[in-house]
């Protein structure tokens, strides 16, 4: 992230504003230094800030580099929309980036979230899919949960589903939340969390 210096933080951020071609309210930044002066002369202001286009950059550099580091040819495009950032890749071995399960194309997604957040000191959302592979795969575990959510609904007893990302339990909370009868609520720690389908006679 760049810094940038001014008489005080409202001119350091209009020198960022101006650099980024943003507007002073798209920006996030912290001061890193400032002081007053004596009589209002000497004062000065050093903020570090960033805008959502340097998110999207950075997330794109960085597997830019991770995928010429490991000699892979891929393609990287990162959209965002409301703060959240979707990372589409593609290649000519587009099963090597999902990986068994996807699991591969998770853990890519975990390590872009992890050096985001850490690069810019906050929670940055992402998802990362390879050729419209998470939109099928949400569309398969919505399917699936439909199909145990009526059985659930008939005999009355809770069902466990197996352990998902997070991204998916999200779709199934959705996907089932005007569903009569029956409520999600996610269970356990880590890779092993997973979603409990609870019978909810209360729930109309």
């Amino acid at each position: 992230m760049k810094t940038y210096t001014g008489k005080n933080v409202e001119d350091a951020l209009k020198q960022a504003a101006q650099d980024k071609q943003v507007t002073i309210k798209e920006l996030s930044y912290k001061v890193l230094e400032e002081s007053k002066g004596f009589l209002g002369i000497g004062s000065k202001a050093v903020i570090r800030a960033y805008c959502r286009k340097d998110i999207c950059l950075f997330i794109k550099e960085y597997l830019d580099k991770f995928f010429t580091g490991i000699d892979l040819q891929v393609d990287v495009k990162v959209q965002e929309q409301n703060d959240f950032y979707t990372v589409l890749l593609n290649s000519d071995n587009n099963a090597l980036l999902i990986g068994k399960n996807g699991q591969t194309l998770q853990s890519i997604n975990e390590v872009v979230q992890l050096a985001t957040s850490g690069e810019f000191k906050r929670r940055v959302r992402t998802l990362t899919d390879v050729n419209g592979y998470k939109e099928e795969k949400y569309q398969k575990v919505c399917a699936l949960a439909m199909r145990v959510a009526k059985t659930v609904q008939r005999s009355k007893t809770d069902a466990l589903l197996d352990p998902m990302p997070a991204d998916e339990r999200k779709a199934i909370h959705n996907c089932l939340m005007k569903v009569k009868g029956v409520s999600t609520v996610s269970e356990g720690e880590g890779h092993q969390r997973r979603l409990k389908i609870v019978y909810n006679p209360d729930k109309k």
